[in-house]
């Protein structure tokens, strides 16, 4: 059984230092979900600071078993997935991966990847960056598009890496799997998590987070 959350959003992910008096339950949990992944190159510095996540706010939430149709208003418009925008009644998890990616963006420069003033606005700040679906790679989505009466704005795909400058190759194509169209395609959370994105130290994300900061 799981859920998916249907809201999520900068403000709902909340992140806090674990205290001393919480560092051996902490441990356990880290170790726990740490089973299969080898921390043999874990940084000292790094392991020094332990923080815990959080994801809050499940008033939108449903189980991934549950049965549509949903509703089609539910999550902030600039981490809203495409689907949901285009007023799909059946969707599950991945629109929570969508968001997710627009959030790994964000935290990279420090500003949202599509900031759509309205539904309609929103769509076109994602086709300008992602270039317009087509059958090929959506079906469901020009269907979806062709009900509505919506003519999808012609662009041509921009390079994640010319929009987020800082992310790291494989930073970048964890990205673009869970920016896909069709979400189909997207990553599951296990999936997602496995990415060498990862698997990798993320000290350079520390600093490139710094260094944006400190030119804001």
């Amino acid at each position: 059984m799981g859920y998916f959350h249907r809201d999520i959003k900068p403000e709902n992910i909340l992140i806090s230092e674990v205290k001393a008096n919480s560092q051996l339950q902490f441990s356990e949990l880290k170790n726990k979900s740490n089973d299969d992944t080898n921390n043999s190159n874990t940084n000292t510095h790094a392991s020094n600071r332990h923080y815990l996540c959080k994801v809050a706010d499940f008033g939108l939430a449903r189980e991934i078993r549950s049965q549509p149709p949903y509703t089609d208003y539910v999550s902030t418009r600039w981490y809203r997935a495409p689907e949901v925008l285009l007023r799909a009644t059946k969707y599950n998890a991945p629109i929570d991966l969508w968001a997710m990616g627009t959030i790994m963006a964000e935290l990279y420069t420090l500003r949202p990847l599509f900031p759509g003033q309205s539904e309609l606005d929103e769509l076109y700040k994602i086709c300008s960056v992602l270039g317009a679906p087509n059958v090929q790679n959506w079906t469901e989505g020009t269907q979806l598009a062709t009900q509505m009466n919506f003519k999808f704005p012609q662009f041509n795909e921009m390079s994640l890496s010319a929009i987020v400058p800082n992310a790291s190759n494989a930073g970048l194509d964890l990205m673009k799997q869970l920016l896909a169209y069709d979400p189909d395609k997207r990553p599951t959370a296990s999936q997602a998590i496995k990415h060498m994105f990862f698997q990798v130290s993320l000290i350079c994300l520390k600093f490139f987070l710094y260094d944006a900061r400190t030119k804001h």
